[in-house]
Protein backbone atom coordinates (compact mmCIF):
# COMPACT_ATOMS: atom_id res chain seq x y z
CA UNK A 1 0.00 0.00 0.00
CA UNK A 2 1.30 3.43 -0.95
CA UNK A 3 0.50 6.59 0.99
CA UNK A 4 1.72 9.86 -0.47
CA UNK A 5 2.26 13.20 1.27
CA UNK A 6 3.37 16.63 0.17
CA UNK A 7 4.70 19.69 1.97
CA UNK A 8 2.51 22.75 1.43
CA UNK A 9 3.32 25.96 3.28
CA UNK A 10 5.52 24.04 5.72
CA UNK A 11 2.68 21.64 6.59
CA UNK A 12 2.46 17.95 5.68
CA UNK A 13 -0.66 17.06 3.68
CA UNK A 14 -1.81 13.67 2.41
CA UNK A 15 -2.26 13.39 -1.35
CA UNK A 16 -5.39 11.68 -2.60
CA UNK A 17 -4.66 9.42 -5.56
CA UNK A 18 -6.03 6.55 -7.59
CA UNK A 19 -4.56 4.04 -10.02
CA UNK A 20 -4.82 6.41 -12.97
CA UNK A 21 -2.82 9.33 -11.61
CA UNK A 22 -0.54 7.37 -9.29
CA UNK A 23 2.52 7.67 -11.51
CA UNK A 24 2.28 11.45 -11.82
CA UNK A 25 1.55 11.96 -8.14
CA UNK A 26 4.53 9.89 -6.94
CA UNK A 27 7.07 12.21 -8.52
CA UNK A 28 5.57 15.20 -6.73
CA UNK A 29 5.33 13.58 -3.28
CA UNK A 30 7.78 14.63 -0.55
CA UNK A 31 6.98 11.60 1.63
CA UNK A 32 6.19 8.16 0.24
CA UNK A 33 5.09 5.69 2.93
CA UNK A 34 5.22 2.11 1.61
CA UNK A 35 3.33 -0.35 3.80
CA UNK A 36 3.73 -4.07 3.00
CA UNK A 37 4.61 -3.44 -0.66
CA UNK A 38 3.77 -6.03 -3.29
CA UNK A 39 5.78 -6.66 -6.43
CA UNK A 40 3.76 -4.09 -8.40
CA UNK A 41 4.41 -1.35 -5.82
CA UNK A 42 8.11 -2.12 -5.70
CA UNK A 43 8.58 -2.21 -9.45
CA UNK A 44 6.58 1.00 -9.93
CA UNK A 45 8.61 2.91 -7.36
CA UNK A 46 11.94 1.65 -8.67
CA UNK A 47 10.92 2.59 -12.22
CA UNK A 48 9.65 6.08 -11.40
CA UNK A 49 12.20 7.06 -8.75
CA UNK A 50 15.22 5.19 -10.15
CA UNK A 51 15.83 3.92 -6.63
CA UNK A 52 16.64 0.43 -5.40
CA UNK A 53 14.24 -0.58 -2.63
CA UNK A 54 15.64 -2.91 0.07
CA UNK A 55 14.19 -6.37 0.56
CA UNK A 56 12.68 -7.42 3.89
CA UNK A 57 15.73 -9.54 4.74
CA UNK A 58 18.03 -6.57 4.12
CA UNK A 59 15.96 -4.36 6.42
CA UNK A 60 16.29 -6.86 9.29
CA UNK A 61 20.11 -6.96 9.15
CA UNK A 62 21.61 -6.06 12.53
CA UNK A 63 25.10 -4.95 11.45
CA UNK A 64 25.63 -1.22 11.88
CA UNK A 65 27.04 -0.91 8.36
CA UNK A 66 23.91 -2.57 6.94
CA UNK A 67 21.47 -0.39 8.87
CA UNK A 68 22.95 3.07 8.25
CA UNK A 69 24.77 3.92 5.04
CA UNK A 70 24.91 6.32 2.12
CA UNK A 71 24.78 5.38 -1.55
CA UNK A 72 23.67 6.93 -4.83
CA UNK A 73 19.99 6.52 -3.85
CA UNK A 74 20.39 8.69 -0.75
CA UNK A 75 20.86 8.30 2.99
CA UNK A 76 19.62 4.93 4.26
CA UNK A 77 18.52 4.37 7.86
CA UNK A 78 16.92 1.12 9.01
CA UNK A 79 15.31 2.07 12.30
CA UNK A 80 13.56 -0.14 14.88
CA UNK A 81 9.98 0.76 15.81
CA UNK A 82 7.62 -0.77 18.35
CA UNK A 83 4.38 -2.48 17.41
CA UNK A 84 1.87 -4.54 19.39
CA UNK A 85 0.49 -7.91 18.36
CA UNK A 86 -1.71 -10.23 20.44
CA UNK A 87 -1.03 -8.27 23.61
CA UNK A 88 2.77 -8.39 23.25
CA UNK A 89 5.15 -5.77 21.92
CA UNK A 90 7.30 -6.54 18.90
CA UNK A 91 10.04 -4.65 17.08
CA UNK A 92 9.74 -3.86 13.39
CA UNK A 93 12.51 -2.47 11.20
CA UNK A 94 11.57 0.45 8.96
CA UNK A 95 13.76 1.36 6.01
CA UNK A 96 14.04 5.12 5.57
CA UNK A 97 15.59 6.46 2.36
CA UNK A 98 16.22 10.18 2.56
CA UNK A 99 16.73 11.96 -0.73
CA UNK A 100 17.03 15.66 -1.45
CA UNK A 101 13.47 15.93 -2.73
CA UNK A 102 11.66 13.18 -0.80
CA UNK A 103 11.58 10.73 2.10
CA UNK A 104 10.70 7.08 1.43
CA UNK A 105 9.72 4.77 4.30
CA UNK A 106 9.28 1.04 3.76
CA UNK A 107 7.77 -1.18 6.45
CA UNK A 108 5.92 -4.45 6.90
CA UNK A 109 4.13 -3.92 10.20
CA UNK A 110 1.29 -1.59 11.18
CA UNK A 111 3.13 0.82 13.49
CA UNK A 112 1.41 3.21 15.88
CA UNK A 113 3.95 5.98 15.21
CA UNK A 114 2.98 6.10 11.55
CA UNK A 115 -0.74 5.98 12.31
CA UNK A 116 -0.36 8.91 14.69
CA UNK A 117 1.72 10.89 12.19
CA UNK A 118 -0.86 10.32 9.43
CA UNK A 119 -3.68 11.38 11.75
CA UNK A 120 -1.82 14.55 12.71
CA UNK A 121 -1.03 15.23 9.04
CA UNK A 122 -4.73 15.01 8.12
CA UNK A 123 -5.43 17.61 10.80
CA UNK A 124 -2.63 19.85 9.56
CA UNK A 125 -0.63 19.47 12.79
CA UNK A 126 2.69 18.29 11.32
CA UNK A 127 4.96 21.17 10.39
CA UNK A 128 7.91 20.42 8.14
CA UNK A 129 10.11 22.46 5.85
CA UNK A 130 11.79 19.60 4.01
CA UNK A 131 11.95 15.78 3.84
CA UNK A 132 14.92 15.75 6.21
CA UNK A 133 12.93 17.85 8.68
CA UNK A 134 10.14 15.29 8.38
CA UNK A 135 12.58 12.47 9.20
CA UNK A 136 13.68 14.37 12.32
CA UNK A 137 10.00 14.80 13.26
CA UNK A 138 9.40 11.07 12.81
CA UNK A 139 12.32 10.20 15.09
CA UNK A 140 11.19 12.78 17.65
CA UNK A 141 7.68 11.33 17.72
CA UNK A 142 9.12 7.83 18.02
CA UNK A 143 11.06 8.78 21.16
CA UNK A 144 8.01 10.54 22.62
CA UNK A 145 5.94 7.39 22.13
CA UNK A 146 8.66 5.33 23.82
CA UNK A 147 8.52 7.74 26.76
CA UNK A 148 4.74 7.24 26.97
CA UNK A 149 5.24 3.46 26.80
CA UNK A 150 7.72 3.63 29.67
CA UNK A 151 5.21 5.63 31.74
CA UNK A 152 2.55 2.97 31.10
CA UNK A 153 5.04 0.24 31.93
CA UNK A 154 5.96 1.97 35.20
CA UNK A 155 2.28 2.14 36.20
CA UNK A 156 1.81 -1.54 35.44
CA UNK A 157 4.92 -2.33 37.44
CA UNK A 158 3.55 -0.41 40.43
CA UNK A 159 0.38 -2.52 40.27
CA UNK A 160 2.43 -5.74 40.17
CA UNK A 161 4.55 -4.44 43.05
CA UNK A 162 1.39 -4.10 45.16
CA UNK A 163 0.35 -7.65 44.29
CA UNK A 164 3.73 -9.06 45.27
CA UNK A 165 4.59 -7.04 48.36
CA UNK A 166 1.22 -6.08 49.89
CA UNK A 167 -1.68 -8.18 48.59
CA UNK A 168 -1.71 -11.37 50.66
CA UNK A 169 -4.40 -12.98 48.49
CA UNK A 170 -2.62 -12.53 45.15
CA UNK A 171 -1.45 -15.41 42.97
CA UNK A 172 2.33 -15.11 42.87
CA UNK A 173 2.61 -17.36 39.81
CA UNK A 174 0.54 -14.83 37.85
CA UNK A 175 2.82 -12.05 39.07
CA UNK A 176 5.83 -13.87 37.61
CA UNK A 177 4.11 -13.99 34.21
CA UNK A 178 3.32 -10.27 34.36
CA UNK A 179 6.88 -9.42 35.38
CA UNK A 180 8.29 -11.48 32.52
CA UNK A 181 6.06 -9.63 30.04
CA UNK A 182 7.06 -6.23 31.47
CA UNK A 183 10.73 -7.18 31.32
CA UNK A 184 10.35 -8.18 27.68
CA UNK A 185 8.62 -4.88 26.83
CA UNK A 186 11.22 -2.85 28.70
CA UNK A 187 14.02 -4.66 26.88
CA UNK A 188 12.49 -3.96 23.48
CA UNK A 189 11.97 -0.29 24.31
CA UNK A 190 15.61 -0.05 25.35
CA UNK A 191 16.66 -1.76 22.13
CA UNK A 192 14.65 0.76 20.06
CA UNK A 193 16.14 3.66 22.02
CA UNK A 194 19.68 2.40 21.44
CA UNK A 195 18.92 1.97 17.75
CA UNK A 196 17.49 5.52 17.56
CA UNK A 197 20.57 6.84 19.32
CA UNK A 198 22.73 5.25 16.64
CA UNK A 199 20.50 6.63 13.87
CA UNK A 200 20.72 10.19 15.18
CA UNK A 201 24.48 9.97 15.54
CA UNK A 202 24.66 8.85 11.91
CA UNK A 203 22.39 11.72 10.81
CA UNK A 204 24.47 14.30 12.65
CA UNK A 205 27.54 13.08 10.78
CA UNK A 206 26.06 12.77 7.29
CA UNK A 207 23.08 15.13 7.14
CA UNK A 208 23.56 18.79 6.30
CA UNK A 209 20.81 19.90 8.64
CA UNK A 210 19.99 23.42 9.67
CA UNK A 211 20.85 24.73 13.12
CA UNK A 212 17.29 24.24 14.39
CA UNK A 213 17.27 20.62 13.18
CA UNK A 214 20.67 19.99 14.75
CA UNK A 215 19.40 21.32 18.06
CA UNK A 216 16.29 19.13 17.78
CA UNK A 217 18.44 16.06 17.15
CA UNK A 218 20.62 16.88 20.14
CA UNK A 219 17.53 17.35 22.32
CA UNK A 220 16.31 13.93 21.17
CA UNK A 221 19.69 12.47 22.13
CA UNK A 222 19.40 13.99 25.61
CA UNK A 223 15.88 12.59 25.95
CA UNK A 224 17.13 9.17 24.90
CA UNK A 225 19.87 9.24 27.54
CA UNK A 226 17.27 10.07 30.19
CA UNK A 227 14.95 7.29 28.98
CA UNK A 228 17.84 4.82 28.91
CA UNK A 229 18.48 5.56 32.59
CA UNK A 230 14.80 5.01 33.28
CA UNK A 231 14.84 1.63 31.54
CA UNK A 232 17.81 0.66 33.73
CA UNK A 233 15.80 1.63 36.83
CA UNK A 234 12.85 -0.45 35.58
CA UNK A 235 15.12 -3.44 34.94
CA UNK A 236 16.42 -3.22 38.52
CA UNK A 237 12.89 -2.98 39.94
CA UNK A 238 11.64 -5.86 37.81
CA UNK A 239 14.56 -8.02 38.96
CA UNK A 240 13.89 -7.05 42.59
CA UNK A 241 10.22 -7.98 42.29
CA UNK A 242 11.09 -11.19 40.47
CA UNK A 243 13.50 -12.20 43.25
CA UNK A 244 10.93 -11.23 45.90
CA UNK A 245 8.21 -13.24 44.18
CA UNK A 246 10.40 -16.29 43.93
CA UNK A 247 11.38 -15.84 47.58
CA UNK A 248 7.75 -15.69 48.69
CA UNK A 249 6.94 -18.77 46.60
CA UNK A 250 9.85 -20.60 48.25
CA UNK A 251 8.57 -19.58 51.69
CA UNK A 252 5.11 -20.95 50.86
CA UNK A 253 6.63 -24.17 49.60
CA UNK A 254 8.79 -24.44 52.72
CA UNK A 255 5.66 -24.08 54.87
CA UNK A 256 4.06 -26.98 53.04
CA UNK A 257 7.20 -29.10 53.39
CA UNK A 258 7.35 -28.15 57.08
CA UNK A 259 3.79 -29.40 57.60
CA UNK A 260 4.61 -32.72 55.95
CA UNK A 261 7.81 -33.05 58.00
CA UNK A 262 6.02 -32.40 61.29
CA UNK A 263 3.25 -34.81 60.33
CA UNK A 264 5.83 -37.49 59.53
CA UNK A 265 7.56 -36.98 62.91
CA UNK A 266 4.22 -37.00 64.80
CA UNK A 267 3.10 -40.28 63.21
CA UNK A 268 6.48 -41.99 63.44
CA UNK A 269 6.30 -43.08 67.16
CA UNK A 270 2.71 -44.47 66.84
CA UNK A 271 3.80 -46.31 63.71
CA UNK A 272 6.75 -47.80 65.59
CA UNK A 273 4.47 -48.99 68.43
CA UNK A 274 1.96 -50.45 65.97
CA UNK A 275 4.79 -52.28 64.21
CA UNK A 276 6.03 -53.76 67.47
CA UNK A 277 2.64 -55.09 68.52
CA UNK A 278 1.91 -56.25 65.02
CA UNK A 279 4.70 -58.87 65.15
CA UNK A 280 3.51 -62.50 65.24
CA UNK A 281 5.83 -64.14 67.75
CA UNK A 282 4.63 -66.99 69.96
CA UNK A 283 5.94 -65.54 73.20
CA UNK A 284 4.81 -61.93 73.63
CA UNK A 285 4.15 -60.63 77.20
CA UNK A 286 1.01 -58.68 76.28
CA UNK A 287 -0.39 -61.27 73.84
CA UNK A 288 -3.00 -62.69 76.30
CA UNK A 289 -3.30 -59.57 78.43
CA UNK A 290 -6.91 -58.38 78.73
CA UNK A 291 -5.91 -54.73 78.56
CA UNK A 292 -3.32 -55.20 75.81
CA UNK A 293 -5.37 -53.60 73.03
CA UNK A 294 -6.37 -50.44 75.01
CA UNK A 295 -2.79 -50.21 76.24
CA UNK A 296 -1.42 -50.22 72.67
CA UNK A 297 -3.98 -47.67 71.46
CA UNK A 298 -3.29 -45.35 74.40
CA UNK A 299 0.45 -45.71 73.96
CA UNK A 300 0.17 -44.77 70.26
CA UNK A 301 -1.97 -41.71 71.08
CA UNK A 302 0.47 -40.59 73.75
CA UNK A 303 3.42 -41.15 71.42
CA UNK A 304 1.73 -38.99 68.77
CA UNK A 305 0.76 -36.14 71.10
CA UNK A 306 4.14 -35.92 72.76
CA UNK A 307 6.08 -34.57 69.70
CA UNK A 308 3.08 -32.41 68.72
CA UNK A 309 3.07 -30.69 72.13
CA UNK A 310 6.85 -30.33 71.97
CA UNK A 311 6.74 -28.65 68.52
CA UNK A 312 3.92 -26.37 69.66
CA UNK A 313 5.86 -25.32 72.74
CA UNK A 314 8.89 -24.50 70.58
CA UNK A 315 6.70 -22.44 68.20
CA UNK A 316 7.53 -24.53 65.15
CA UNK A 317 3.88 -24.93 64.12
CA UNK A 318 3.38 -21.26 63.20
Amino acid sequence: MLRLFSIHQNVIQEIEHDAENLSSVINGAQWIDVHEPNEFDRSLLMKLLHTELPESNDIEEIEASARCFVDKSGIHIHSLFMTQSEGRHQTVSVACILQKERLITIRDGDIADFRLLRMRARRGQVESRSPQDLLVTLLEQKVENHADSLEDLHRELEAVSYLVLEDETSELEDAIGKLARLEDTNGKIRLCLMDTQRDISFLLRHLSVQSSEQETLREIMRDIETLMSHTTFLFDKINFLMDSTQGFINIEQNKIIKIFSIAAVVFLPPTLIASMYGMNFEFMPELKWAFGYPWAIGLMIAAGFAPYLYFKRKGWLK
